[in-house]
């Protein structure tokens, strides 16, 4: 992956006024940063400012919320994109979390202020607040349906919760330690959750019980998905019959991001190994991209990208700062990336630059929710921001 370009976060604004300037920048791995600056020469009649470029950059194509640059001795390029809408009273503290209902109605947060919040997606407008954690909530998402929410927090326990009234109306309680991650599985009559106990644990949402625990490593799990194998992978037979409780584990596999630098991969029904993956730091988070491609970010900021049919390899490892990857999520063709220095970015295969979410400065995007061509990116500076990708 080229050398990424870095601009200020409030590049939008500060170009929106005459002779206003924003800095830019581009990190070739092992060779010195080039620094460089954009400056407005006037507002045309459609809004939109016209910017120059200091020597070493070329502005590609400017419009009301997206530049493209490119920097063509390091052969670098990318599209960065201002939010769209920003939401500031949702929470007041950093928010560690979010999610979008799967009409684009509705969003989901939790908050270092310990309160979980539903709001609407359109305008961050509150809806209802979700009590019942003792301590933080580390995660929350949404089931398919819409209408109902998961979320894991300190206090080991995990809750299912109407998003309509409010109510929780499922609590497990198994774990020994905070949960971390939770994933859903197929239309959601089985979740699985990941702790800081070191176990991952399914569980049957009907009779809100416990229908195993798929693995018990002596580390922290930091991460958790479930994807659909590709046929051509192995998945292993389970030791016993499955529960009639257990719906939709057939033919999924279970992907681990572990704080002990393992990254694992099991059949989720067959609870046999599929693959175990040593990494460079702590993994934080992980994706399944298609059958047979994952990824998962770690600690010191490597991106792998692997293939669970050849796993001893990576197919590819992206780094582009020493910052923790925090979240991963498959996107169109490609994926959507955030990390602790404030960057967010989308790399898509059919696209020969990379598009970065801009805004958050320096403080950490935790998470990161997409709806059709919207992407929500929640951060440490207590915002929810909203980018529009048809803004591109």
């Amino acid at each position: 992956m080229a050398a990424p370009l870095r601009i200020q976060s409030d590049w939008s604004q500060a170009l929106r006024k005459d002779e206003g300037q924003a800095w830019l920048s581009c990190h070739p791995p092992g060779k010195p940063s080039l620094y460089g600056s954009l400056t407005c020469q006037g507002i045309g009649l459609d809004g939109i400012p016209e910017v120059t470029a200091s020597e070493g950059f070329i502005v590609n194509e400017i419009n009301k919320k997206s530049i493209h640059i490119s920097c063509p001795k390091e052969n670098a390029s990318s599209k960065f994109l201002a939010p769209y809408t920003t939401f500031s009273r949702i929470h007041t503290k950093s928010i560690t979390c979010l999610d979008i209902s799967s009409g684009g109605g509705l969003g989901v947060s939790s908050s270092t202020d310990g309160s979980m919040k539903i709001w609407q997606a359109f305008n961050g407008e509150l809806r209802r607040v979700l009590e019942g954690h003792v301590f933080d909530v580390n995660c929350c998402r949404f089931f398919p349906s819409g209408l109902v929410v998961l979320s894991g927090g300190m206090d080991a326990q995990l809750k299912i919760w109407s998003a309509e009234d409010a109510s929780c109306v499922v609590t497990f309680k198994g774990h020994k330690g905070g949960i971390l991650d939770t994933a859903i599985v197929d239309r959601g009559r089985n979740v699985v959750s990941g702790s800081r106990d070191g176990s991952a644990r399914l569980w049957d949402c009907g009779r809100s019980a416990c229908l195993g625990v798929i693995a018990d490593c002596s580390s922290s799990i930091n991460g958790v998905a479930v994807g659909a194998a590709d046929n051509s992978i192995n998945l292993g037979s389970p030791e016993q019959m499955p529960s009639e409780r257990e719906v939709g584990t057939e033919g999924k596999m279970l992907l681990l991001a572990r704080e002990d630098k393992k990254l694992q991969c099991l059949g989720l029904q067959s609870r046999q190994p599929i693959f175990q993956f040593i990494g460079s730091d702590a993994f934080n988070c992980c994706t399944f991209l298609s059958g047979f491609l994952l990824l998962a970010g770690t600690q010191d900021g490597n991106i792998y990208q692997l293939d669970v049919r050849s796993p001893r390899a990576p197919v590819q490892v992206i780094h582009r700062s020493g910052a923790p990857v925090l979240s991963l999520l498959s996107f169109k063709d490609g994926f959507i990336a955030s990390q602790g220095d404030g960057s967010c970015f989308i790399v898509q295969q059919d696209l020969d630059y990379v598009i970065e979410l801009t805004g958050a400065d320096c403080d950490p995007v935790y998470k990161v929710a997409t709806w059709e061509k919207q992407v929500y990116a929640c951060c440490r500076d207590g915002l929810v921001r909203r980018y529009q990708l048809s803004d591109l």
